[in-house]
């Protein structure tokens, strides 16, 4: 990490240097190992409440999502949507002058503006809620004691919420090569000139596009055949020909053979898929690997506490129990859905179970995800290769944007809004749009408290937005409504009532 004043500022709140663990109580009703979102709702909740609350962290506080994900990314993502903006002024009529990225100025920025938000994660708040806060490596000494810095915490329960870490896939020579994750990626100051990137999901196609408008030749592989795989396919459609038209050079449905790196240079030796597929090799400055995460379980000494775990993670009952049932699991560690938001949700299922004897169930959550790169890509629910193997209990309304008259006016128009449903029961729903992530949030409310497409068609939108959409896919499913009996109906009523 850099030693600049933002950085310093970000230590103090999240690992002040300086920091003395405290003495341990005789037993706590919590301890939370991990400090990421999972760890700090857990531990300011049952705090809050009453509880006493103890904390182990071996790192920094506040995680991957504020020290090298969510926060960081959507900085350096802002700095490049302002040079996308900027590139397309001409066509809204507004003469810009070429752009020039200080590239060295957006990681300020971004380290800065991280720094700021560190204060809600900070040491100082915990300790003001009554946390007792210990930073050190935490495992288990037997099925009711974490022991920390030489000192055991015993409990009446505990959270494990150690999170995970960014993984590389089994190439030859990546082990020996000096790759960045998105563990280090944010350090950088200079900007690469020509970056190489394995893995075309969220993490790979977000700052793919960035560190395309900053100016970096982007190359990005994977051996899927479109990006975002997990997306529908012409939502991953969208974003591809977006991220194309920002000069990233992608190389998909490939098999990569090896990996090199000599004088300061790697090389990818790539291989079309399929037989006799032609071989080639890309180089390029920098190395970013975004494919594939591993939960941080290894330094738990979970067995002392009978507690199982696998490749995945923690294993976890639907209340997020272990198989300690004195001790609970949430966030990355445990879950599929590896995003903040979830961790956030899962921690407050975690409290009600573990403290009051809850029997609050995680499959109950409908937990949104978004890709945030321009368009974005907004999901919630079931998808459309779900409503193909329905048997046609579930059906699906596909609205464009080139129907909504903001998109229109925005110039906004390459994406859409589907939803699926079961008899108007609002199922899924898939947004592509600039901002679908502050859209989704309508339809997965409407999903939660069993919504349907009825009640967002008679649901007021203010008009012109591109949340319009929403509304119009219910006007949709009215209409569908309308067979023709059901219109003979109408017509004999307004010839009895003339």
């Amino acid at each position: 990490m850099n030693t600049d004043a933002a950085d310093r500022a970000l230590i103090e709140h999240v690992h002040p240097p300086e920091w003395r663990n405290p003495s341990s109580a005789a037993s706590y009703d919590l301890v939370v190992v991990g400090g990421g979102t999972a760890g700090l709702v857990s531990a300011m909740g049952a705090a809050g409440l009453g509880a006493r609350v103890a904390l182990v962290e071996r790192e920094l506080l506040g995680g991957d999502c504020l020290n090298t994900g969510c926060v960081p990314s959507k900085a350096i993502i802002r700095s490049a949507r302002a040079v996308g903006e900027i590139r397309r002024a001409g066509a809204l009529g507004v003469t810009a002058d070429a752009v020039s990225v200080d590239f060295p100025a957006v990681m300020r920025r971004m380290r800065h503006r991280r720094a700021s938000i560190a204060a809600h994660d900070a040491a100082s708040r915990l300790t003001e809620a009554g946390v007792d806060v210990f930073f050190g490596d935490g495992r288990f000494a037997d099925a009711r004691t974490i022991v920390v810095d030489g000192q055991r915490l015993r409990f009446r329960r505990a959270v494990i919420a150690t999170g995970g870490r960014p993984t590389a896939p089994p190439i030859p020579g990546l082990d020996k090569v000096p790759f960045l994750t998105n563990e280090t990626i944010f350090a950088l100051t200079d900007l690469p000139s020509r970056l190489l990137i394995i893995g075309a999901g969220p993490i790979g196609c977000e700052l793919a596009q960035a560190f395309a408008r900053f100016g970096s030749h982007v190359t990005m592989f994977d051996q899927a055949a479109h990006v975002l795989p997990r997306e529908d396919l012409d939502a991953a459609a969208i974003v591809q020909r977006h991220l194309e038209a920002d000069g990233v050079q992608l190389v998909l449905g490939a098999s990569l053979d090896r990996v090199d790196h000599d004088r300061g240079e790697f090389a990818i030796r790539v291989r079309s898929d399929g037989a006799g597929g032609v071989a080639a090799t890309i180089a390029g400055d920098t190395l970013l690997v975004a494919a594939g995460r591993a939960p941080n379980v290894e330094t738990l000494d979970l067995g002392a506490a009978g507690i199982e775990a696998d490749k995945d993670g923690v294993v976890v009952s639907d209340r997020l129990q272990t198989s300690n049932a004195r001790v609970y699991a949430s966030g990355d560690v445990c879950s599929a859905y590896k995003f903040t938001h979830a961790a956030d949700a899962q921690s407050r299922i975690v409290l009600q179970n573990a403290l009051f004897f809850g029997r609050r169930k995680a499959s109950a959550l409908v937990i949104p995800w978004v890709t945030y790169t321009d368009p974005e890509v907004a999901h919630v629910g079931v998808s459309s290769a779900d409503v193909a193997k329905s048997s046609g209990r579930l059906r699906t309304i596909t609205v464009s944007l080139a129907e909504i008259d903001r998109a229109i006016v925005d110039d906004e128009t390459a994406g859409f809004v589907r939803v699926h449903h079961e008899n108007g029961a609002l199922r899924g729903c898939t947004i592509v749009a600039r901002h679908a992530g502050e859209m989704i949030g309508e339809a997965t409310y409407a999903m939660t408290h069993r919504g349907t497409l009825a009640s967002l068609s008679a649901t007021v939108h203010p008009y012109p937005t591109q949340a319009e959409a929403l509304r119009k896919a219910g006007d949709a499913y009215r209409r569908e409504r309308l067979t023709p009996n059901v219109r003979r109906w109408f017509e004999r009523y307004f010839r009895w009532t003339r």
